[in-house]
Order: C-alpha cells, then sequence, then structure tokens
C-alpha cells in the first residue's frame, strides 16, 4: 500500500484496522512528507524506551500515534479537514516528547511546544500543495482543538486521548489485547454532550465500566516515580548540551532521537556523555522525603491524565461517574492519590548545566 504502512508490524496494522476498517488512502500522501516522517523518529514513549527502567514490548512513533487518532477521526466524522488536523497536531513535536515540555517548566499542562505547529506546516512546500489541492486551507487543519471530536478538555473522551490509551496499554504496559480494545471500541458513538458540543461516547455501561476497569492500571504508571524522574533526566539532558554548546533548540525540532543520543555520547564533555551512559544503565528510581545529596534527585509533578466518559442513557448521555459506583470509586481514588511531592532520584550523580558554558571550561575541567 505504501512504504510507511507496510513497515508496520502485524499487530499495529491489526490495531489501525480497528480504528478504520478502511485505511483513507488519500491520508498517504500527507504521511509521506518531511514534516511527518521526523516525527516517526520520535517515540510515542517520551524517552523511556532509552531506560532500563521500562519494558516497551516494540516501537511505536509518534507517528503511530498520530495516524491513529487520524484513524478514529475519520472513522466518526470522514471529514478531510478534522481528520488531517489529527494527524498534524503533533507534527510540531521535539525529540523526547513532553521532556522537552519538563525542559520548559511545563511538566503539568505540557502544551508549551505546541505553538510551532502552524508554522511547521506552513513551510512545508509539499503540505501546503496537498492542502491547495484538496481545497483545504491551513487554519482549518493547524489547531485540532476547534474540533471536539478530535480533543477536548480532561476528563472528556477524545479521538487523542482514546488513542494513546490504546496504544500505552498495547506496547508500553500491555494491559490489553486487541480482542479487548475491537469491544471497546465498537461501543463507541458520537453523541452530544451536557457542554452541547459533540463528544464520544459509549453505547453501554457495562462496556464503559470494562474500559474504565483496564485503563485506569495506566493512569498511575503515567505519573510513576520512574517516569517522572526519566522525562525529567532527560529534560536536563538536553538543556544541559543546548548551554554547553552541543545542540540548539532547532535541533530538538529537526533530528531524529537517535541522533540527539549520539550527539550526547559522542561530544567532548566527559561528563555529559558519561552521565548518559549512567541514565541508560540504571534500572531502578528511588524516592525520599528530604533530598539526597550526590545523587542525581529531582522533585517534579506530570500531568494528571484520565477520563471520565460519557454513557448514552435513551436521548442523552450521562457521565460513567454518575451512574457506577465502582466506576466514581476508581475515578476518585486515583484524583486523591500522590503524584509527587516528594523527591525522586537515580543511583548516581549529575548535576545539570543551569547557566551556558563556554566550551573552554569544559575542556579545562576534562583535562
Amino acid at each position: 500500500m505504501n512504504k510507511y504502512y507496510d513497515s508496520l508490524n502485524d499487530e499495529v496494522k491489526e490495531y489501525f484496522g480497528i480504528l478504520s476498517p478502511e485505511f483513507p488512502e488519500w491520508l498517504l500522501e500527507y504521511i509521506d512528507t518531511p514534516e511527518m516522517k521526523r516525527i516517526g523518529k520520535i517515540s510515542m514513549s517520551c524517552g523511556t524506551d532509552y531506560s532500563k527502567c521500562f519494558n516497551v514490548r516494540y516501537w511505536y512513533s509518534n507517528l503511530d500515534h498520530s495516524v491513529g487518532v487520524a484513524l478514529i477521526i475519520w472513522h466518526f466524522t470522514h471529514d478531510k479537514k478534522q481528520t488531517l488536523a489529527g494527524l498534524f497536531h503533533d507534527i510540531a513535536t521535539p525529540v523526547f516528547k513532553h521532556c522537552i515540555d519538563f525542559m520548559n517548566g511545563d511538566s503539568e499542562i505540557q502544551e508549551s511546544t505546541e505553538e510551532k505547529t502552524s508554522d511547521i506546516i506552513r513551510n512545508s512546500s509539499k503540505i501546503m500543495s496537498l492542502l491547495k489541492r484538496d481545497g483545504i486551507k491551513l487554519e482549518e487543519v493547524n489547531d485540532y482543538k476547534i474540533y471536539p471530536i478530535a480533543d477536548n478538555d480532561t476528563p472528556k473522551l477524545s479521538a487523542d486521548r482514546f488513542e494513546y490509551s490504546f496504544a500505552s496499554g498495547l506496547t508500553f504496559f500491555r494491559v490489553w489485547e486487541l480482542d479487548k480494545i475491537r469491544k471497546i471500541y465498537n461501543n463507541i458513538v458520537v453523541t452530544i454532550n451536557e457542554d452541547g458540543i459533540q463528544e464520544l461516547a459509549f453505547k453501554d455501561k457495562e462496556v464503559c465500566e470494562e474500559y474504565i476497569d483496564t485503563i485506569s492500571k495506566l493512569w498511575p504508571e503515567w505519573v510513576s516515580d520512574k517516569d517522572r524522574t526519566v522525562m525529567q533526566f532527560l529534560a536536563d539532558m538536553c538543556k544541559s548540551m543546548k548551554n554547553a554548546g552541543y545542540l540548539t533548540i532547532e535541533d530538538l525540532y529537526t533530528l531524529s532521537e537517535q541522533e540527539i543520543i549520539d550527539k550526547i555520547l559522542t561530544c567532548e564533555d566527559k561528563y555529559l556523555s558519561d552521565s548518559f551512559k549512567l541514565f541508560q544503565n540504571a534500572n531502578k528510581v528511588y524516592k525520599n522525603s528530604v533530598p539526597v545529596v550526590e545523587k542525581y534527585c529531582v522533585n517534579v509533578k506530570a500531568k494528571t491524565r484520565y477520563v471520565v466518559p460519557l454513557v448514552k442513557i435513551g436521548d442523552s448521555a450521562v457521565r460513567i461517574n454518575q451512574i457506577s459506583d465502582t466506576t466514581a470509586q476508581k475515578i476518585s481514588e486515583y484524583l486523591k492519590s500522590p503524584k509527587g511531592g516528594y523527591y525522586t532520584y537515580f543511583d548516581f550523580q549529575f548535576v545539570p548545566y543551569k547557566d551556558v558554558i563556554s566550551k573552554k571550561f569544559i575542556k579545562n575541567e576534562n583535562a
């Protein structure tokens, strides 16, 4: 069908077939652009692929996620503009994904990198040529937040939130198999929510309860000590590389993750390269109520990710926590659970470069 599609493993192909039984071939030309292919070299796991603290089942790229979101939108709307907005929603994603939000001091909202989306699309001659051919304006596809099926506020259910919960549960933590995803997905319809706008909803309470029972196992994983610490380390390493003059901000948006890692491991600053090797070999994260000296120790919070879907009841729809006590309890317990507020650390020392450091200083220090 296409070089991108043919490169997918069999499970991802089957998964995409669930999201949209007929793959919209018109979408392939947009996927096959340099800007979209770049995010195929960025992991959906926010850098956790590169840590022994995690056991990622297989590579699932940010491009795969974006295609998955587009397929969900296409399945429920058959609207090219909404589908392309979904495909492009992460086109501005930097290496290590939300780690760069951490670098920018935006660990809890994680939207600091989204502002480049319009510029990247506008500066792509191939994408703009395809949009012109299809009679679509830039402003109709450069912000998927204008389409509630594509994206909406937490804890509503949207294509983006749906896809990353499926993908995370397949590739990173394996909380479900394809048969369960198929059962859940085939129970979804489009309805009107309490705000008078469209939203994905479940037809059956029991299926929604099953979905929450499974996805609630992922919620604490997304804010776990090891997840937050790995992401903050990668953020601090990228910032240190930038401050030492080995990386630019532009590199984070143009190079692949492997190219960035190669730059870290081969830079002349052995403190940075050796620290990254220690990170690669670390397989455990520790925690403490006070800072731990002579260790890479941080105190960072992360974005609270969860969902409270709608369930169709006759001609209306209600939130699942209003009609299911067990689901309401699961959601309440998660929201009350601690998600940081204490110190986590690796069993090695690394002090990030907070300010710009000259390479001459680095050479003298390493001499």
